[in-house]
Formats: C-alpha cells, sequence, structure tokens
C-alpha cells in the first residue's frame, strides 16, 4: 500500500539561532491547535490513518474480543471516612467507575456517585474525592474530556444533597480539610491564566492556595499562600494528622520540592498564613507522614537515595537534630510509608521494592521489625487506611494476576491479610501465560532489568510478535501490573510483552534516575536499544516483529530510539510524546519537566537535548524506518497536540516519499486529553485501533485467533 499525505504548509523562514545553532521549526503554525488550517490538517491526517486502520480485516472481531473480555466487575481498594466504607466498582463496561458506599466491611455496596449520569459519552470522570474529617460532607472533582482542568463540588454524605459549593480554575489540587469539617484548602490558578478548557497551550503561572468556607461563593475565598516572586511554582499543602499544623510543600519542577509549616491551633479565617522554614532549598524530596504531638515523621531522600524515614521537633527543625527511624536500605527502594495506631502502639507500613517487586513489612514506629507480609511478586498498587481506624487495605496485582483486594486489622498481628474480593475477568486463564524477569547489559555495561510476559507454549523461534513497552524518566515505576487489553495481545495475538525498566525511572532508586536524566538521558534510550537486541539475540523475535511503545516521557523514549535506530524495530506506537525539545516550556505546565530534560534556555541543557529532539533529528536519508503511528487528543493540556502533530508533518515530509510503503500515520481522539478519566470505549476503541495497525504493519495474519 503506497500512502500519499497530506501536503502540510512549510514556513522554512522560521529558523532561530540558539547558542549558535540554526534551530528550523517549519511547522510551528501547527502549535495552534484552534486555527481552522489546523484542523483542517489533523481531518485530513484522519483520513490517511482511518483506510490503514480498516484495512485490518479483524478489526472488528479486534475491537469484540477487547469488549468481551473487558465486561468484568473491577472493585477498587476500599477505603473508610466516618464510619462508613467506600470504594470504586465497574460493572464492566461502565464508562467510569462508580463511588459505592458500605456500612462495613462486608456490607452490601450501594451506589454513592456514580459519574456516568453526568454526560451521555462518559467523558466527565471524577478526578479526585475527599471527605471531611467526620464523613460529613464530600468533595470531589469533575474533569471534562480528559483536561487536566477540574471543578470542585460538594455534597452532603447524609442527604446526598448537592451544596452550592462551585469552584474552578483549578488544576493538579489537593483538597485539604481543615478539622473543624468548615472548609478546605485548594489551589487554584488566576483568572489571567486564560480559558479552561482544555485545548489552550499558554504556560500556567502563579498557581496559589486559597481556603474555601462551606456554603459560600467562590468569590470569597481568601488567599492564603502564594509566592510571587516565584510564579512557577506548584504548591501542595496537606494537614497533620491531628489537624494542627498545615505542611507546605511548593515545587518549581517534578523532582523536588521545599518544605514549610504553619500552626493552625489558632487559625482564623481572616489570617495571613505565617510560613515556618523547614528546608528551603531545591534538591531534595519531602514527603509528611505523620506527627506525635511536635514531632514529624518523613520520608525524604536527603542523603538517602532508596529513600529514609526520619523525625524532627518543629520546635528545633535544624538539620542536626534529624533522626533516622527506618535508615535508607542499602539496595531496596522505600517507596512508601504509612502510620497506624492500635492499642496506643504506634506501627508504621513500609512498601519496599526490590529489583522491580515489591514486598510489604510491618514495624513499630520507632523501627523494630513485627511483620513481614506474604505476598507474591507482583505490585501493590493502591493502598488505604487512616491512623486512627487501626485498619489498612491495598490492591495487589500482577502481569498475571487481576486485581485482588485485602484487608488487614492491627487487632490480630498473628493473621495473615484478609482477601475480600478478587477481579475474575472472562476467557483469562493464568496458567496459560508465565513471566519471566531477566536482567541484560546495556551499551555501557549497565545491567537492566526487563520483565518479559508470554504464553507457556512459546516457541523461541524469533517469530513472535512483541511489544517493547518502556518510560524511563521522572523517578516513575513501571512495575507488574495487570491490564485485560494485554491480555488480548498475548492470547490472540500469540504476543509478547516486554517491559524495560530503563534508567530515568525509579525502579531502583535515586541513582537510578539520576543517571537517566539531564545530560544523562542518552543512557535510558541506550537501554531501551539494548533491551530490543536482547529480545532478537535470545530469540523471542525479530526486527519485523517488534514494535516498541511508550507514552508521554516514553512516547519521547520510542521517538528518540526510532530515529537513533531505525533498522531495529517494525513498527512505533507513540502516544501523547514530548517530541519538540526545544520548546516544550513554551506550553502549559512544560517547564516543570526542566527537572529530567534540563531547560533549553540554558546552553549546556540545550546542546545536550538537541541532540535527540524527535522533530529535530529524523533522519534526512534511510532505507527502513518503523511503521509509525501516534496517538493524541484535542483535550491534552498537560502534552499538548502540537508535538505529535509537527512530529508527523516533519516525518511525513522527510520520509513519507522515500519510504512510500511504510505507514507514518497520526490519530487524533476528541473530547480526550492525556490519558486519565477515558470512558471504557475509548479506551478499547484505542487498542483496537493500535492492535489493527500491529496486524497490518507487522504482518500478524498467521498469528491472529479470535477465540
Amino acid at each position: 500500500m503506497s500512502f500519499k499525505y497530506p501536503q502540510a504548509d512549510r514556513d522554512e523562514s522560521i529558523v532561530e539561532k540558539i547558542f549558535g545553532t540554526d534551530v528550523a521549526d517549519p511547522y510551528r503554525w501547527l502549535e495552534d491547535s484552534k486555527c481552522e488550517k489546523t484542523r483542517e490538517f489533523i481531518r485530513a491526517q484522519n483520513e490517511v490513518t482511518e483506510p490503514y486502520l480498516n484495512k485490518c480485516p479483524h478489526r472488528s472481531k479486534i475491537k469484540e474480543i477487547l469488549t468481551t473480555n473487558q465486561d468484568y466487575q473491577r472493585i477498587g481498594c476500599p477505603f473508610k471516612r466516618g464510619d462508613k466504607y467506600y470504594m470504586f466498582i465497574n460493572s464492566g463496561l461502565q464508562p467510569q467507575s462508580v463511588l459505592h458506599q458500605q456500612d462495613s466491611i462486608d456490607g452490601e455496596p450501594k451506589v454513592f456517585f456514580d459519574p456516568n449520569t453526568l454526560s451521555e459519552d462518559g467523558t466527565v470522570a471524577l478526578s479526585q474525592t475527599s471527605f471531611s474529617p467526620n464523613g460529613e460532607y464530600f468533595a470531589y472533582s469533575l474533569s471534562y474530556s480528559g483536561s487536566d482542568w477540574v471543578e470542585i463540588g460538594v455534597k452532603s454524605v447524609k442527604t446526598g444533597e448537592e451544596l452550592p459549593d462551585k469552584l474552578k480554575r483549578i488544576k493538579f489540587s489537593v483538597i485539604e480539610w481543615t478539622h473543624d469539617n468548615k472548609g478546605f484548602f485548594y489551589a487554584r490558578y488566576p483568572p489571567e491564566a486564560g480559558s479552561t478548557q482544555g485545548t489552550e497551550t499558554s504556560v500556567l503561572e502563579n498557581q496559589s492556595i486559597y481556603y474555601h468556607l462551606l456554603n459560600t461563593s467562590q468569590e470569597d475565598d481568601i488567599l492564603k499562600i502564594s509566592f510571587p516572586a516565584n510564579p512557577k511554582w506548584m504548591i501542595d499543602v496537606e494537614l497533620s494528622h491531628d489537624g494542627h499544623f498545615l505542611h507546605v510543600f511548593p515545587r518549581e519542577n517534578c523532582q523536588d520540592n521545599l518544605w514549610f509549616y504553619c500552626d493552625l491551633r489558632d487559625f482564623k479565617l481572616q489570617d495571613k498564613l505565617i510560613l515556618k522554614p523547614i528546608y528551603d532549598q531545591m534538591g531534595f524530596r519531602f514527603d509528611y507522614i505523620t506527627n506525635n504531638g511536635s514531632t514529624v515523621y518523613f520520608k525524604t531522600n536527603l542523603d538517602a537515595n532508596n529513600y529514609r524515614i526520619a523525625k524532627l521537633d518543629l520546635e528545633h527543625p535544624a538539620k542536626e537534630n534529624w533522626t533516622d527511624v527506618i535508615p535508607n536500605h542499602p539496595q531496596d527502594v522505600l517507596d512508601w510509608a504509612e502510620v497506624y495506631t492500635e492499642n496506643n502502639q504506634d506501627y508504621i507500613l513500609l512498601n519496599f521494592m526490590r529489583k522491580v517487586v515489591y514486598y510489604l513489612e510491618l514495624h513499630k514506629l520507632e523501627g523494630s521489625l513485627v511483620k513481614k507480609f506474604n505476598l507474591p511478586p507482583g505490585t501493590i498498587a493502591k493502598y488505604s487506611g487512616r491512623r486512627r481506624d487501626g485498619e489498612f487495605f491495598f490492591l495487589f496485582t500482577s502481569f498475571l494476576t487481576p486485581g485482588q483486594t485485602f484487608h488487614f486489622d492491627l487487632k490480630d498481628l498473628e493473621k495473615e491479610p484478609k482477601m475480600l474480593r478478587q477481579a475474575k475477568p472472562k476467557n483469562f486463564d493464568p496458567e496459560q501465560f508465565m513471566i519471566e524477569q531477566v536482567f541484560y547489559r546495556s551499551k555501557d555495561n549497565t545491567e537492566v532489568p526487563m520483565f518479559i510476559v508470554h504464553r507457556k507454549d512459546l516457541l523461541k523461534d524469533g517469530s513472535n510478535p512483541c511489544i517493547l513497552y518502556g518510560y524511563g524518566g521522572f523517578n516513575h515505576q513501571i512495575t507488574s501490573s495487570f491490564s485485560i487489553n494485554r491480555i488480548s495481545w498475548l492470547k490472540n495475538f500469540k504476543g509478547i510483552l516486554a517491559v524495560a525498566n530503563i534508567r530515568g525511572g525509579g525502579e531502583l532508586g535515586q541513582d537510578w534516575h539520576d543517571s537517566g536524566r539531564l545530560l544523562r538521558k542518552q543512557n535510558g534510550f541506550n537501554d531501551f536499544i539494548a533491551a530490543a537486541e536482547y529480545l532478537i539475540d535470545n530469540n523471542f523475535t525479530k526486527r519485523d516483529r517488534l514494535a516498541i511503545e511508550g507514552a508521554s516521557n516514553g512516547g519521547l523514549l520510542v521517538a528518540a530510539t526510532s530515529n537513533q535506530r531505525p533498522d531495529l524495530f517494525g513498527a512505533t506506537i507513540c502516544s501523547v510524546g514530548v517530541l519538540d525539545m526545544v520548546r516544550f516550556t513554551s506550553f502549559t505546565i512544560g517547564y516543570a519537566w526542566t527537572s529530567d530534560y534540563g531547560d533549553p534556555a540554558e546552553e549546556e541543557h540545550f546542546k545536550n537535548v538537541i541532540k535527540f529532539s524527535p522533530y529535530h533529528n529524523i533522519p534526512e536519508r534511510t532505507d527502513r524506518y518503523p511503521a509509525t503511528l501516534l496517538l493524541t487528543a484535542d483535550h491534552d493540556d498537560r502534552v499538548v497536540p502540537a508535538h505529535s502533530l509537527k512530529f508527523i508533518a516533519q516525518l511525513q515530509y522527510k520520509l513519507g516519499s522515500k519510504l512510500a510503503d511504510t505507514p507514518l500515520l497520526i490519530r487524533v481522539d476528541t473530547k480526550a486529553g492525556h490519558g486519565g478519566g477515558r470512558p471504557i470505549a475509548k479506551i478499547i476503541d484505542e487498542y483496537a485501533d493500535i492492535y489493527s495497525f500491529l496486524y497490518n504493519s507487522l504482518k500478524l495474519d498467521k498469528h491472529f485467533q479470535d477465540n
């Protein structure tokens, strides 16, 4: 099939000299998502993509299989608020999961909040929930069409009545109630930030913390915290468990935060909050855990590359007064910690990760081990529990384990956690599949872990289709988690799923992250290339059957490696990728990513990112390039669609005529964003299109089976 792509206008006059380098940007006009010319470009691209996807003779059948497999009950991690228990339940094909309420752990769940009643197409999502400390009020935020912008509402738990409180101009905000149950702190952007539709691209600045009093207008909300000298800071706040202290964590990127606090014991509504510093220099991460009076317990990577738990007295917060409670582990990464109290004894629950596999330990707060939980290899995907309740819940999963919810009561430390529920997908037998974890060598001989999931009857003859997935950024951990849509790839396509835990992620601690970010970003790309070579060299797959997939920072990963090694892959699936590394700071909150990429306005970092920026490094000459499908969405206000639109235009211009039989396509979704809050139907449609694309481009006619 020969492709004829839309002829996108090129403005050859846009060439900027940046630190002595000429940088062309001929498709800058595509950054204007609202102009008709851009919309016409998108329409023309979809008119090329859709016929190619329809070329797959099993496209409808693939969607039918995905839909049937998705139709099973999924239950989230329970949590207690007031004297009630809550959990999210999806009966199978509901667009959004529904929040249910129970009178007891084993009680009958009843619908408490159903976001599916808010829109006909399921594109209104419940993005955040927050109950008042006494459990009488329920504050929630709603996202529309996948945008990061949300609106906050409040309802009475007892009556279900909606309060008049409606708050807007909110993005990346907590809802933090004061313990008098009268209102909450939240973060919002000023009116001059512009539209909140989710299609805007302007840079966001001056997030501030306000206090909202119940049953009042947002216009009357009181500004409590702002940092006008640092307009790009984003601000998290968290109340201490006793309600006495408000901890304030400003951050200027996705890596580090400062730490201030204020005493709320004499809090008056009109008072200005007086912030006292605990740590006022960017460079490390601090997370509040709990406090006993003025003694605060916190998690940090300061002097602890695998994280530690320390404590301090707020009245004497100097660093030399900090004391370790759980010291830095030499190999294992401390992921999170939570404190519980039972019979006047404080316990701390610790979730560690050893070689990308989680394990749970319960200690007394001051350190001694009480219990190590017996769990199979996998991931603690969610957890919940408040200190005063003396119980906790967690959701366990793995590549081959659908969600299992567990409950543990600290009244009986000898017992193992009780499984409350286990998801049971249709047409899935875990005994048909297996998980391997391998450790391969990268270009510089660094050992890198990788999971490989496949059918037990797999023949290692090099003919198997394989999806290699990676992320490698922002200290994010890619662990073993269940996806029924991935099971369809393993089962119906006789495929392999490989997940490479490359440098830049957080799977092996802060050192692992640091070795794959900023001036070392190329290490992550090298790790990913080496993963592909391992799969080929060990006869799992071959170049013509190997697809690479990544989203967001992972989209950057797969696009960069496609440019660097176009000979190595058969197909590339690039979702919502960061693809213009020269201008990423120019849109919405892109400036926050400089913690991983560096600031291209600085010469050292510009000269680094220009080497791998996908938009600027498409090879001029090649006899081979992976079949490519880009995916983006019109309401993605995190990684704006311009990244993908500019990249596909440049890719088609440079290689479209030279590789006329290689699909270089883009799929632009509507009423969707960066990925969060999508209704089930949109998720199924996307996977059906990805698998149809791979069926065509990897020539999988002999691999597909429809049962």
